[in-house]
């Protein structure tokens, strides 16, 4: 399923960010997104099994990949794969809830989904300058998955993320990449502090 999504995925990548539906990937990125969609798919099968959720957490690696190579190229977060990632992501863990039991694991990840938009939709209104709405509507869709494996796996990820946009930042600094006041995509180190919290902390519901 990677090495057959994974080049899908690079196309998509490319006309989000370029706005151009005949834009191509360039080969090296398209091999990046690919070997990393694959390995999310094996971690998304190690850490659930094989129930309903795990199509769910399949869908938001596919999107957590395009999301980070656009957010990477054109500083954007497009609603246009957050949202469909969310519905999926909700319509797989109820359908888990329903097959399975797992109702309580389906409430808390509505909770924190709300939580985390709402919270972070309140920041992106007072400082726009440091949060985007695309932000917010990333960290609804990392709240929602976050949420289902448990309050701590959600703690672990807010954590996380921004300290992977700090190490970033400052490996950027020291090697001159980046200024004080350059402007740093803040989705990516968000989608791999979500990787790591659900490395560390999620353990499999089956």
């Amino acid at each position: 399923m990677g090495v057959v999504g994974g080049p899908w995925l690079a196309r998509v990548a490319a006309r989000q960010a370029g706005r151009d539906r005949t834009a191509r990937p360039d080969w090296v990125v398209a091999t990046v997104l690919t070997v990393s969609f694959a390995a999310l798919l094996a971690g998304a099968v190690l850490v659930t099994g094989l129930r309903p959720a795990t199509v769910g957490l399949a869908w938001a690696a596919g999107a957590g990949v395009v999301l980070a190579a656009v957010d990477l190229a054109s500083s954007r977060l497009p609603g246009r794969v957050t949202y469909p990632a969310a519905v999926v992501c909700a319509t797989a863990f109820l359908t888990d809830a329903a097959v399975l039991g797992s109702w309580h694991a389906l409430g808390r990840a509505l909770l924190a989904a709300v939580a985390a938009f709402a919270v972070a939709y309140g920041m992106a209104a007072i400082a726009p300058s440091s949060l985007g709405l695309g932000d917010a509507k990333l960290l609804g869709l990392l709240g929602l998955v976050l949420g289902w494996f448990g309050w701590g796996v959600l703690l672990a990820g807010v954590f996380l993320g921004p300290l992977t946009g700090a190490v970033v930042s400052v490996v950027l600094l020291v090697t001159r990449r980046a200024g004080w006041r350059t402007a740093l995509p803040f989705g990516p180190p968000l989608l791999v502090g979500a990787v790591l919290a659900l490395a560390l902390g999620a353990t499999s519901l089956g």
